[in-house]
């Protein structure tokens, strides 16, 4: 990848937990890139994590807040620009969280409850991100907010729940954000849809593990690993992809094209 693509950017980066998310990876990577970042993760999040050892690697600060509050989005981006020294030029969404998914609740007997928490901080949450910088004009013109979403927006994946649901709402929100904000200030919003990922959450899912493997075999390229959409996600901050929003843009190896691939219906011509 060229060097400094990101050099005198600002940005906001939430979701970090530990080595194995891609939040993590993605603010090493636009540190070397050249640029400057604050970190943000819910408070019982930061005390699960190790955010402040990565804040520390990024020469930067930890700014608690839970994406589902206004007021905590409010201080995250004026402290973020106090810090900073400016405005931002791009925020990453990497957000999800489904109760329903975690007490093994079937989508076809969901807590309502739970359902309604599902969307606020899965997806509600990029809505509240958004308009919080819009109503600040805390992003610069020709910035950049990504979400991280998954297939099971457009594909059922049984064990993926409400979560499947919570990710279309995200897709559809990153649309409607990126027409106000592109009229706006010509910031761009897009999602990546990623491969099922070894993340500490991604891995919390039902069947990850068999899901997982059937993607990789699916896939002509194989998943895309966490360093990869990384990689993405910095190409989706910087100026070269400045004409590029609106879009669900799947970053899955060829998964998303696939109809059937052969090593699969050799494993079932083995089961004749």
């Amino acid at each position: 990848m060229a060097q400094n693509l990101l050099a005198g950017k600002r940005g906001i980066i939430t979701g970090a937990l530990d080595e194995n998310s891609i939040a993590w990876k993605v603010a090493q990577k636009a540190v070397q890139q050249g640029a400057q970042i604050t970190l943000t993760n819910a408070p019982v999040a930061m005390r699960m994590g190790a955010i402040n050892r990565l804040a520390e690697e990024c020469n930067t600060i930890v700014i608690p807040a839970d994406a589902t509050s206004l007021t905590d989005l409010e201080n995250l981006y004026t402290k973020s620009m106090d810090h900073l020294g400016g405005k931002i030029d791009f925020v990453l969404h990497s957000i999800g969280m489904s109760v329903n998914v975690r007490k093994g609740r079937p989508y076809t007997d969901l807590d309502y409850g739970f359902l309604e928490k599902t969307y606020d901080v899965s997806a509600i949450s990029f809505h509240k991100m958004a308009q919080t910088a819009f109503k600040l004009d805390a992003i610069n013109e020709w910035g950049s907010i990504l979400g991280l979403t998954y297939i099971a927006a457009q594909r059922i994946f049984p064990d993926y729940g409400d979560m499947a649901d919570a990710k279309s709402l995200l897709e559809s929100m990153a649309r409607g954000w990126g027409y106000h904000y592109g009229k706006k200030a010509k910031v761009r919003v897009n999602t990546i849809s990623q491969s099922p990922t070894k993340t500490t959450a991604g891995s919390g899912v039902g069947g990850f593990d068999a899901f997982f493997n059937y993607a990789d075999t699916m896939s002509p390229l194989g998943n895309a690993s966490a360093e990869d959409c990384a990689n993405y996600c910095i190409f989706m901050f910087s100026d070269l992809s400045r004409m590029i929003t609106m879009q669900n843009l799947f970053h899955d190896g060829g998964f998303s094209n696939m109809g059937i691939a052969p090593e699969i219906v050799t494993q079932f011509k083995d089961k004749e």
